[in-house]
């Protein structure tokens, strides 16, 4: 029924808008505004704070039916659950009340600052640092790669707070865009996502108070890479939708297209790509629902499945829009079409929260 209701919002609220949202570069309002007015921009949210409470699995669901119509506004509920899930699994009641309740509302999207200019695959090498002055904190550097940056109200942001200790030494703090001292970058050009702006997000003497400090001192990279072993199935979620997505497209496509007096989908190589397509598409799905489970129950193994489910699914979103685009000829080649962007949009899957070779790391550390 989840399913249901999200396809049918994305293919009359979404969908419509998606090429022009890749075409102008621009923010997609009207996904936000669709997903706001359906409660489903941040479905993670408990209850208790105002949110619809869902599950992991549902918050896949959501996201990947999403991603299947616009992979740019899938970052929408998925960068709002990144944000945020810091402050649900180490903030205090006070800080969770204070900001999951204008989220759960769709008065604030949250985004995560964690990469930084030199400090990407290696996040514990970051610069930016948090320096107590009395019962406030002071920041000062640059994130980079910020989903969401200058959108977003809310920013959970990791900083070093004690630079003897390293990953030991850095504290997360909500951080909101309102602080003076907070400032943007321009706009990064990007192949695709790009109704999705990606920024640089500055920290000049951000005096914050104590209590925004997400945990106890010096736990923000333990709470990073937590929040890390649970969204990642968010990215395995989106792969898994613009696979969908362009799998789809091709499928409908080869059985109008019509080459040597028959539609292209009687010809045995193209029923072999579809076959070989639609199998790997199922498996990613198995696996991202597994891992989804396993987020929900906190299982032990959830790093090492988190990290599986994020490559796997991934790897295969870029070779089914390839594969997409290839049953479509030179159709595909156009942007007449949608299957070259959700080439271009499934790309990211394979880069950004840990790149495939990290994961590989991730996943030969925890082998089951």
């Amino acid at each position: 029924m989840l399913r249901d209701v999200v396809r049918s919002l994305a293919e009359a609220k979404i969908a419509p808008f998606a090429a022009a949202v890749d075409e102008e570069a621009r923010f997609p309002q009207e996904a936000l505004d669709a997903l706001v007015a359906n409660d489903l921009h941040a479905v993670h949210v408990p209850e208790e704070y105002g949110g619809a409470g869902a599950d992991a699995l549902a918050t896949v669901i959501v996201i990947e039916e999403v991603a299947r119509a616009c992979v740019s506004s899938s970052l929408i509920p998925a960068v709002n659950k990144l944000g945020s899930l810091p402050v649900i699994l180490s903030g205090s009641e006070d800080l969770k009340k204070k900001y999951l309740s204008p989220l759960a509302k769709g008065d604030a999207m949250f985004s995560y600052c964690l990469s930084e200019p030199e400090a990407g695959s290696d996040a514990a090498g970051m610069k930016t640092k948090a320096v107590r002055d009395g019962d406030h904190w002071i920041l000062n550097g640059v994130k980079r790669w910020i989903t969401n940056a200058g959108v977003s109200e809310y920013y959970t942001v990791m900083a070093v707070t004690d630079p003897t200790k390293r990953s030991k030494g850095i504290s997360a703090f909500v951080v909101e865009k309102s602080d003076p001292g907070v400032s943007f970058g321009a706009p990064e050009k990007k192949l695709g996502i790009k109704g999705s702006p990606t920024r640089e997000v500055y920290f000049d003497n951000v005096r914050i108070p104590a209590d925004r400090m997400i945990g106890e001192e010096g736990t923000g990279f333990a709470t990073a890479m937590a929040t890390l072993d649970h969204t990642r199935i968010t990215i395995a979620a989106q792969a898994l939708g613009v696979a969908q997505g362009a799998f789809d497209y091709a499928k409908g496509y080869v059985q109008e297209r019509k080459q040597f007096g028959r539609p292209i989908a009687d010809f045995q190589g193209i029923q072999f790509m579809l076959a070989d397509m639609a199998m790997k598409i199922e498996a990613a799905r198995q696996l991202t629902y597994a891992a989804a489970a396993k987020s929900e129950r906190g299982d032990s193994d959830l790093t090492f499945q988190g990290a599986a489910a994020k490559c796997f699914a991934s790897d295969v979103a870029m070779e089914v829009t390839t594969d997409a685009v290839q049953l479509l000829g030179g159709y595909g080649y156009t942007r007449d079409y949608p299957v070259e962007r959700m080439m271009r949009d499934a790309k990211i899957t394979q880069i950004y929260e840990g790149t495939n070779q990290v994961q590989r790391i991730v996943m030969a550390r925890n082998l089951p």
